[in-house]
């Protein structure tokens, strides 16, 4: 078994004519088009692309961008920060996201949002608030965001970094406020019920950015109380340098003990100069100008390939998603894939050659005299041609034989 066995399957196909008929002795092409893992970027600036009320030369930067964003990946994160997606009670941003959200499902791209609730960029709103009436509120919001997008996103980061949330000190918040009284697990087992509840075919994930064994325990015990929990999120926001190897697999090790599919949910790779190594909270570290370099750009490029191969070939990974698409969003930081001009970097480039190239699968079968040809490539969807027709499948483990009929 090569280390990439995992991510592929085999299939019997039938080609059938409109008629039911099989097409024995035909030329077939299958190729893949959007592969099963998960290879994701947010996607925060969509919002503004669809906004009618963004200026025509924004708009044309930002379609740019986005069609650059199609060209790599197939999984996008929308934002739901409740501080800026509700600034007031009320008052929410639920049709631009929705917008946002329709676009990307219409191209093919699977949806995640994020996330539902968090200590920061929590709603200030909320302080004056006893405990109770917040966690009151934190399930309406989760009532109301996964209804209204139930249909488009399939993915939720439930809850955000836990492990500090009842500790967190930079800035007063009724989230930690509420998590304090009730305790990690119980907060948990509460939004994910309530997640559960409103939409039980969506994919639901604990995310944080603690990768020691802390994170570990509170799985366990989340586990433990019954708590809904479809994946792991692990946050890798490398702005001080690459984790390396050892730590990668550490952590890899870690969290693989249970079982459970894992997402690397964020990540960051700079190329400018590396954040200094005493900066505890990435927040403090503030600066005038952040330039990407072209030193950076190689190894922004090199880091992310080494990060890329190493959880593809890791059989309970599902999904990687590279956090900032451009440069100068969090932190004004050169962490994008793409320059501040939409040019491509390096790491754009690098990325595009292991999705659309190296784990790519195109191939030319030809039919015997049952019509049938068998496939094998890259779990994922594809589209099958014969005789200048086409059609969809699905390439999984989970379908031996399948019957496509050409209309």
């Amino acid at each position: 078994m090569t280390r990439l066995d995992h991510r592929k399957a085999s299939c019997s196909i039938t080609v059938k004519d409109a008629q039911g008929r099989p097409m024995p002795g035909q030329t077939v092409t299958a190729e893949l088009v959007r592969h099963e893992f998960l290879f994701g970027c947010g996607v925060f600036f969509l919002i503004d692309l669809l906004d009618p009320a963004t200026p025509p030369a924004k708009k044309e930067y930002l379609q740019k961008l986005y069609d650059a964003w199609l060209g790599l990946f197939n999984y996008g994160t929308l934002p739901f920060y409740q501080g800026r997606y509700e600034p007031r009670e009320g008052q929410t941003r639920q049709e631009a996201t929705l917008r946002a959200a329709r676009r990307l499902r219409d191209d093919g791209a699977a949806v995640k949002g994020h996330p539902l609730c968090w200590h920061t960029v929590s709603a200030k709103w909320l302080l004056g608030r006893s405990n109770d009436e917040v966690l009151r509120n934190q399930l309406a919001r989760i009532r109301r965001e996964i209804g209204a997008f139930k249909d488009v996103i399939i993915l939720w980061d439930v809850i955000n970094e836990v492990v500090i949330m009842p500790v967190f000190d930079k800035e007063d918040n009724a989230i930690t406020r509420l998590c304090s009284e009730i305790g990690r697990v119980e907060l948990v087992r509460r939004v994910f019920e309530e997640a559960r509840a409103c939409d039980p075919n969506a994919t639901l994930l604990l995310n944080d950015f603690n990768t020691s064994d802390q994170y570990r325990q509170l799985i366990r015990c989340c586990l433990d109380a019954g708590v809904p929990i479809d994946v792991i999120g692990i946050q890798s926001h490398q702005y001080q340098g690459f984790w390396g190897m050892d730590k990668l697999h550490e952590v890899l090790d870690r969290f693989s003990s249970f079982g459970m599919p894992i997402h690397f949910t964020e990540n960051t790779f700079v190329s400018g100069h590396l954040m200094p190594p005493d900066i505890v909270d990435l927040n403090d570290y503030r600066i005038r100008e952040w330039p990407t370099t072209p030193e950076g750009e190689d190894r922004q490029a090199r880091d992310l390939l080494a990060m890329v191969d190493t959880l593809f070939a890791h059989p309970l990974v599902t999904a990687f998603t590279n956090w900032d698409f451009c440069d100068g969003a969090w932190l004004g930081a050169p962490a994008g894939l793409v320059r501040l001009d939409g040019s491509k970097k390096p790491a754009y480039d690098a990325l595009w050659q292991r999705i659309h190239k190296d784990w790519h699968t195109r191939v030319t079968l030809m039919t015997d005299e049952q019509g049938c040809c068998t496939i094998d490539g890259f779990a994922g969807q594809y589209t099958l041609e014969c005789l200048g027709k086409k059609a969809d499948f699905t390439l999984s483990r989970n379908a031996a034989q399948q019957t496509i009929v050409m209309g």
